[in-house]
């Protein structure tokens, strides 16, 4: 009988409770182990091209501007990124120094989330995988459009598309 009561209270104790829920906006919003907030100031580089590649950086608020310089100094722009945006992610796929530059175009606040954090909360946390598959998937369309844009638009077309990029920038917070 007291064996059975024993079972009862663990069971009360242990049973009823419910594992947290994972919150992935509550994890992309604040510092923790493995993951700091970093600000920086506008035209501030936020990483250089050569510099070792060991996090994925999440965009809190801000923007940044992803490009690339070749041997003699010419600047590609390869992407503007915004809130809610991942890069930085090619430490994930094994590459061991950054492709390009990041600079922030406003004053920007970042999450930084070490490569082995990413890796870890990845595999337990479905909520947090699935909103990077699906950012991972939407910026190999942008991509792919602007390839598209580049191969076959006039550049008029091409500038008033970057123009309209830009203003996605420079009013954020409002209503596009």
């Amino acid at each position: 009988m007291k064996e059975s009561s024993n079972v009862k209270v663990i069971t009360k104790l242990i049973g009823n409770k419910k594992p947290r829920a994972f919150n992935a906006r509550a994890f992309l919003q604040q510092a923790g182990i493995s993951r700091n907030i970093a600000q920086y100031r506008r035209s501030q580089n936020i990483y250089f091209q050569g510099d070792p590649a060991t996090s994925v950086l999440y965009i809190q608020k801000g923007g940044v501007k992803l490009s690339v310089v070749n041997e003699i100094g010419k600047e590609a722009v390869v992407a503007l990124l915004g809130p809610g945006d991942f890069f930085g992610e090619g430490c994930m796929a094994g590459m061991p120094f950054r492709m390009g530059i990041a600079t922030a175009i406003t004053a920007t606040t970042v999450l930084v989330i070490e490569k082995n954090e990413m890796i870890r909360v990845l595999h337990e946390e479905h909520n947090l995988s699935d909103r990077f598959i699906a950012y991972l998937l939407t910026r190999n369309i942008r991509v792919e459009e602007d390839l598209v844009d580049q191969l076959f638009n006039s550049i008029e077309k091409r500038l008033a598309r970057a123009l309209l990029l830009l203003a996605r920038y420079s009013k954020q917070g409002q209503p596009a």
